[in-house]
C-alpha cells in the first residue's frame, strides 16, 4: 500500500495505515449525534494531530456546499447533508485510498453530480484513487474501471 509491502506489518502499523491513509465513506453516516457537522469533520483531523483541524474541516464543508450548516447537528441536517459532511470527514485526511459504499446514494441529482466530481477532482489533485460501490450509472461510467457484480458473481468487467 502506498509504496509498502503490508503483509508484515503488525496490528498497530495497520491501523496507522488505516488511520491515516484510507478514508471510508459508509452507507450508512455514522456521524456522532452531539457534534456539529464542523466537528465531525475536524475530529478526525485533532485524532491525526492536524493543526488547524477547526479551519480545515470548514473549508472542506464549504466545498461541500455545506458553508451555511458548519454548526448544524446532524439531526438538523438532511439525508443528503449528513451524507455530504460524512464524505467530506473521509477526506479530510487527504488518504491515498477511499472506499465508498453508495456514496450518492441518497442525494439528488444536482448534489450526486457535485459530489462525483469532487471525489474525481480529489483523487486526481492528491493522486489517490477509491472504490466504490455503486448503483448510479453515471457516477460508474466516469470510473477508470468497473467490475459488475449480479447476485454475488462478477458478470463484467
Amino acid at each position: 500500500f502506498d509504496q509498502q509491502s503490508i503483509s508484515t506489518f503488525n496490528e498497530d502499523q495497520l491501523a496507522d495505515i488505516r488511520k491515516k491513509k484510507i478514508g471510508i465513506v459508509f452507507q450508512s453516516f455514522y456521524l456522532i449525534p452531539n457534534y456539529t457537522a464542523l466537528e465531525n469533520v475536524s475530529l478526525i483531523l485533532e485524532i491525526n494531530g492536524i493543526d488547524n483541524s477547526k479551519q480545515k474541516a470548514e473549508e472542506l464543508l464549504v466545498q461541500f456546499g455545506l458553508k451555511d450548516r458548519l454548526h448544524h447537528f446532524p439531526t438538523q441536517l438532511s439525508g443528503g447533508e449528513q451524507q455530504r459532511v460524512a464524505i467530506a470527514r473521509s477526506m479530510a485526511v487527504k488518504p491515498k485510498l477511499i472506499l465508498a459504499d453508495e456514496p450518492t446514494g441518497n442525494l439528488d441529482s444536482e448534489n450526486s453530480q457535485m459530489i462525483s466530481n469532487l471525489l474525481f477532482e480529489y483523487a486526481n489533485k492528491n493522486q489517490s484513487s477509491f472504490v466504490l460501490v455503486t448503483h448510479d450509472l453515471k457516477f460508474a461510467e466516469k470510473c477508470d474501471r468497473i467490475i459488475k457484480i449480479e447476485d454475488g458473481t462478477i458478470v463484467s468487467s
